[in-house]
C-alpha cells in the first residue's frame, strides 16, 4: 500500500528543505530591513556613486587617466571601509561592510577586499547569499543599515 504522504511529496516536486528562502537566511540574517543582505540594486547604486566620485576627481586632477580613476576608487574604498565600514556610495545606498558576526571589517579586510574588487571578476561571481568572492575571501558581508 502506498502512503499518501509519499504521493504528496512526489507530486510537489523535489525536496527543497536545504535551500534558503532568501539571501542571508543560512547566515542567520533577517530577510529584510536593517541587518539583512544588501541586494543588487543597493550594491550597484553604491559602486556607481563611488566610481563617479573617482571619475570626477580623476578628470580634474589627472585628465581622466583610467589608472588614476581606479587608484582613486581603491583609495576611497580602503580608507573609508577600513575606518568607517562604508564608502560614500555605500552610505548613500544605506549599506555597510561587516565581518560575519557583525564586527567591523577593519583595514586588512578593506585592503584585500578592494584589491579583489578592482579585478572585477571576484565581485561578479557570488554565492546564493549574494556574497562575492571578494567578500568570501575576507569573511565579510554587505548588509543594510
Amino acid at each position: 500500500m502506498v502512503d499518501r504522504k509519499d504521493i504528496g511529496s512526489w507530486l510537489s516536486g523535489p525536496d527543497t528543505s536545504g535551500i534558503s528562502k532568501y539571501p542571508g537566511e543560512r547566515l542567520g540574517l533577517p530577510e529584510s530591513g536593517p541587518g539583512s543582505i544588501a541586494r543588487a540594486g543597493r550594491r550597484i547604486l553604491g559602486i556607481v556613486v563611488d566610481w563617479t566620485i573617482a571619475l570626477v576627481i580623476s578628470n580634474f586632477a589627472f585628465g581622466g587617466n583610467q589608472w588614476a580613476t581606479l587608484a582613486i576608487f581603491a583609495v576611497e574604498q580602503i580608507l573609508l571601509i577600513g575606518t568607517l565600514g562604508y564608502s560614500i556610495g555605500h552610505r548613500v545606498a544605506g549599506i555597510h561592510v561587516v565581518r560575519l558576526g557583525g564586527a567591523p571589517a577593519g583595514p586588512v579586510a578593506a585592503i584585500v577586499r578592494t584589491l579583489l574588487l578592482c579585478l572585477v571578476i571576484p565581485a561578479v561571481v557570488f554565492d546564493p547569499d549574494q556574497r562575492g568572492l571578494h567578500d568570501k575571501a575576507m569573511n565579510t558581508i554587505l548588509i543594510r543599515m
